[in-house]
């Protein structure tokens, strides 16, 4: 176990967990009946430094200068990620897994690191609101990085199990470690501040005043008052209550399960499965992992099993599915060779998820599989992800997916446009992306959804089918792209895409259709909220 999971840490649950600092660092981590003297009876400099530290020196709770001057792998983790998101545009679930091996984190550190870096991302504001009224001046006059310890340290006080103590020491002496010593009784204070209630109590005392609903939610729920306005519009386009808007940012902060698949005729379950995973109730060949380093799987380094959201793997296997000779919402048996000669395309194949369980989809029924991605970067992130299917089966193209349709005009079968979106059905796992996006986001991305949607109409062949998904339940995104590109031909009928999400479901009643187009929601099927609309051309 890493030096971070000893008992002193703060971790879990428990009396043994109350010391202040890491076990056996600090002595007994009790108060020192000398106040300000270490261990051995000396006392500061000027500086605020002790000379000739003894072995046993403890410490008080207001007393910064006396607490731990170490960061703790797991909160550094946490800090080095939430200082690339702000710093450098970065994604946290990208970050995140490489300070996890950089700073060699077992599984029980990984996982406190996990939700520390996620949880602090999810409810930044709240807790800048929380922060707003413990600091004495505007948060954007402080450090980023200060500010950024800060919320790691109101995280730990109010939403995981740490003893407050355990909290103000380790976050204190973090920053001191990475930050510098400056910062240290600012934190201190306004940390102690913050231990004084309880979350919901802090949410009560920021409502007080408060009667607009969507500024209740958002503050509530630590979402931006344009996101719970979308969403609650985007349930209601979908044919569902606006009642279930509470429900649906809650599971936006709930910390997602990773979902893993085993590509089709490829891969194998077995070695998750052996190491704790559960499998998956929702689509074949797909189990629920309570997550650590799944690098450390040979099966996901080979590439064979992979992480991917089941909403994903539902609508590639949708796609995949769908019975072309009858041109009704009927599916081939998984794995059957009716789709033998058939050319698919994977539109905006990047970074290559969906493309690799379509490329094993089509090894098995026949097809080939073209994937294109326009950045020549994320493209080569694609002949990784496609690296374990068999390379007859696949090509990778570099170019705009809004030139294939002419290029290509007719040329595929089955098309994939997993169109570029604002991500607002998956931000349970990108939690960084709701202080992100802004409304503008909807209005820049609507004419390229629609450009690359009418490429895909004209890349399939007459009697093939169009598979429209986006990772947002947004109408702007969804429904309205989709009626706008039918309204103006005659050459298109919609197929049922909940009656075909259905058929390759294990429960084979997900419920998510409504008007010929699904919609997954992570309230209600425990997915990202993926969308999906199946196009047919007619023959």
């Amino acid at each position: 176990m890493s030096e971070s999971g000893t008992s002193g840490s703060g971790r879990g649950k428990g009396p043994q967990r109350g010391g202040a600092g890491r076990g056996g660092q600090h002595g007994t981590g009790q108060p020192s009946s000398q106040g300000g003297r270490g261990g051995d009876g000396s006392r500061r400099d000027a500086q605020g430094r002790e000379r000739n530290r003894g072995p046993q020196r403890g410490f008080t709770e207001n007393a910064p200068s006396q607490r731990t001057r170490r960061a703790d792998p797991a909160r550094l983790v946490a800090f080095e990620v939430l200082r690339a998101v702000a710093a450098e545009d970065a994604y946290a679930n990208l970050v995140l897994p490489a300070r996890i091996r950089h700073h060699g984190l077992d599984k029980r550190d990984a996982g406190f690191a996990t939700e520390l870096s996620y949880g602090a991302l999810r409810g930044q504001g709240t807790y800048d609101a929380i922060l707003a009224r413990c600091v004495d001046r505007p948060l954007d006059q402080l450090d980023p990085a200060v500010l950024d310890a800060l919320r790691i340290g109101v995280h730990q006080l109010v939403a995981m199990r740490v003893p407050a103590h355990a909290a103000l020491d380790q976050t204190v002496g973090l920053a001191r470690a990475v930050i510098g010593a400056g910062p240290s009784a600012l934190i201190n204070a306004v940390l102690r501040k913050v231990s004084a209630h309880t979350l919901e109590e802090w949410v009560e005392l920021l409502l007080s005043d408060e009667t607009d609903e969507t500024k209740r939610a958002a503050i509530r729920y630590a979402h931006p008052e344009w996101i719970v306005r979308a969403l609650r519009q985007s349930l209601v386009a979908h044919g569902r209550p606006v009642s279930e808007i509470g429900e649906l940012l809650e599971a936006d902060n709930a910390a997602p399960v990773v979902n893993l698949v085993a590509l089709p005729g490829l891969g194998s379950l077995a070695e998750a499965l052996d190491g704790g995973a559960t499998p998956g109730e929702l689509v074949e060949g797909s189990a629920l992992s309570s997550g650590g380093d799944l690098g450390r799987l040979a099966s996901v380094r080979e590439g064979t099993t992979r992480v991917q959201d089941v909403g994903s793997q539902l609508v590639a296997r949708a796609l995949a599915a769908v019975d072309l000779g009858s041109g009704r919402t009927v599916t081939a048996e998984p794995g059957s060779p009716d789709g033998t000669g058939e050319r698919w395309l994977d539109l905006c194949a990047g970074p290559g998820g969906k493309a690799a369980l379509l490329g094993a989809l089509a090894r098995q029924q026949g097809a080939t599989l073209l994937a294109n991605e326009p950045a020549p970067h994320r493209a080569k992130l694609v002949r990784q992800a496609l690296a374990a299917v068999p390379h007859e089966v696949w090509h990778v193209r570099t170019g705009d997916g809004r030139e294939v349709g002419t290029e290509m005009a007719e040329g595929f079968d089955r098309v994939l446009v997993d169109a570029p979106c604002t991500g607002l059905g998956a931000l349970r796992r990108r939690p960084e992306s709701r202080w992100r996006r802004t409304p503008k986001d909807l209005t820049d991305l609507g004419p390229l959804q629609r450009e690359l949607l009418k490429s895909a109409l004209a890349a399939v062949k007459p009697g093939g089918v169009v598979a429209y998904v986006t990772c947002s339940p947004h109408p702007a995104e969804t429904t309205a792209v989709v009626s706008d590109v039918l309204r103006k031909r005659d050459d298109l009928e919609l197929l049922d895409a909940g009656a075909v999400l259905d058929a390759v479901s294990l429960t084979g009643h997900l419920g998510a259709g409504h008007e010929l187009t699904a919609q997954l929601w992570p309230h209600v099927h425990r997915t990202d909220a993926m969308f999906l609309a199946l196009i047919r051309k007619k023959a």
